[in-house]
């Protein structure tokens, strides 16, 4: 399989696309404020193991979501091309910086132990108002992982590669995690989400090579393909 570019591809795509969603739905599990005070700095300075654990699987479940896009823009070589290329670009920028604002985290344990839950709170507004944060690190970057993805998955839809319930379990799952305030709920959300995913990952590592090498658009003179370049080097 590492010999092989096509297999390779597929099987990391496949894979990344369980994982990821999975990770994240695992982290709201095991994050302390799901469960307990909803001011992150009192869990956090109770299970500070925990919070620690959770930050570390959010972080990594957003980095692979990136790479795992790439995956998906695979099977969006022939059909919604363009639109593939938009979302898929504005998707991974958006996990990117969710990656990066876990850091932040840190920062709040820290402040939490030496400090009331009220006057840590309010440190931390202090810091992620900033002009320089917010249009920086959230917004409209904030956003664009968590609602991008189940565009995204709109465009894998129509390329043939997802049934319709796919986007819409996503688009839903995503939504209700923004919407509701966090806690339980977001579990089932992103338990739901990784579903969605997953599904799609299953589906890649079902596939075989034959099958992934499939969705290259077809050779023309210049263009160069897995087989194409596999004859050449060979």
């Amino acid at each position: 399989m590492f010999k092989d570019s096509a297999d390779f591809r597929r099987v990391a795509s496949g894979t990344l696309l369980i994982v990821a969603p999975l990770l994240q739905a695992v982290a709201a599990v095991v994050d302390p404020g799901t469960w307990g005070d909803e001011r992150e700095a009192v869990g956090y300075g109770a299970n500070p193991a925990l919070a620690q654990l959770q930050s570390a699987m959010y972080h990594w479940s957003y980095l692979l979501m990136a790479l795992a896009t790439l995956g998906l823009l695979h099977v969006m070589r022939r059909r919604a091309v363009v639109f593939g290329h938009v979302a898929g670009t504005l998707t991974v920028l958006g996990y990117v910086n969710l990656s990066g604002l876990l850091m932040i985290d840190p920062v709040e344990w820290w402040l939490g132990q030496h400090n009331t839950p009220e006057r840590t709170q309010q440190i931390l507004d202090e810091m992620l108002n900033l002009p320089g944060v917010v249009f920086g690190f959230q917004l409209p970057w904030l956003f664009l992982g968590l609602f991008g993805l189940p565009v995204l998955l709109v465009g894998v839809w129509r390329a043939g590669f997802a049934h319709w319930w796919v986007p819409l379990l996503a688009g839903i799952a995503y939504g209700a995690s923004l919407l509701v305030p966090y806690g339980p709920v977001t579990v089932a959300a992103w338990s739901a989400a990784a579903v969605a995913v997953g599904s799609l990952g299953i589906r890649m590592l079902r596939m075989s090579r034959e099958e992934w090498i499939s969705h290259y658009p077809t050779a023309v003179p210049g263009r160069t393909t897995p087989d194409s370049y596999a004859n050449t080097t060979a």
